[in-house]
């Protein structure tokens, strides 16, 4: 298994578990919670396929990914009740695939030779829709598009970094390694820390009565 099947492996299983544990709070059944997990686990890096024009979708030539996530569907399906303990650590599985996917994302690009600022934006893409997906179909506002802790500036910052220690001839594990690290830890940081960018408000702006 390759540098990059392993990471793309990680952030499906990652996907999947905040994608079923996002379910069962909102008290889907076994429909319900196997299709968020797809939804999370498969969107981002559906898009990013879609616009690079690879064929088969990368879930889908890697069909043992499908199986994972509906097995962690099925088995998470079969419990009673998710323990408020599980709930509680929602954050991580959800920065962890935020940094496995945004550096799958931005390598995939690289691959096929797009600039670094388009794979930057496609690490950001493949980061990120699933959990836009996700929002939606709860019916919540995506934390993409509101003034939420940082997530997109997480990715992008990342994917920038990862750039930056392969033009110093760091190598690929290596440099990796220490994006994803840095993609996870500045996500959990904002969510400690409730982190966000400064906000604009039209009040902050003069106008005449």
């Amino acid at each position: 298994m390759s540098t990059f099947q392993l990471i793309e492996l990680i952030a499906v299983i990652s996907g999947g578990t905040y994608g079923v544990l996002l379910a069962r709070r909102h008290e889907m059944d076994l429909v319900g919670v196997s299709s968020l997990a797809f939804m999370v686990a498969f969107g981002g890096g559906t898009l990013r396929d879609l616009f690079l024009d690879r064929y088969p979708l990368f879930w889908i030539r890697h069909d043992h990914y499908a199986v994972i996530v509906f097995g962690l569907a099925l088995v998470t399906s079969l419990l009673p009740r998710i323990p408020d303990a599980v709930e509680k650590y929602l954050s991580i599985p959800d920065a962890l695939g935020l940094g496995m996917f945004s550096v799958a994302g931005a390598l995939a690009g690289l691959e096929s030779e797009t600039s670094l600022f388009i794979a930057a934006i496609l690490g950001v893409v493949t980061g990120t829709f699933g959990g836009v997906i996700a929002d939606v179909v709860c019916n919540r506002v995506p934390s993409l598009f509101r003034h939420a802790p940082l997530y997109a500036t997480c990715s992008f910052v990342g994917c920038w970094l990862l750039f930056g220690l392969q033009w110093l001839q760091i190598p690929d594990p290596y440099a990796i390694a220490i994006s994803l690290a840095f993609i996870v830890t500045m996500r959990l940081i904002a969510l400690r820390w409730n982190v966000r960018l400064p906000q604009y408000s039209p009040s902050d702006e003069p106008f005449d009565e």
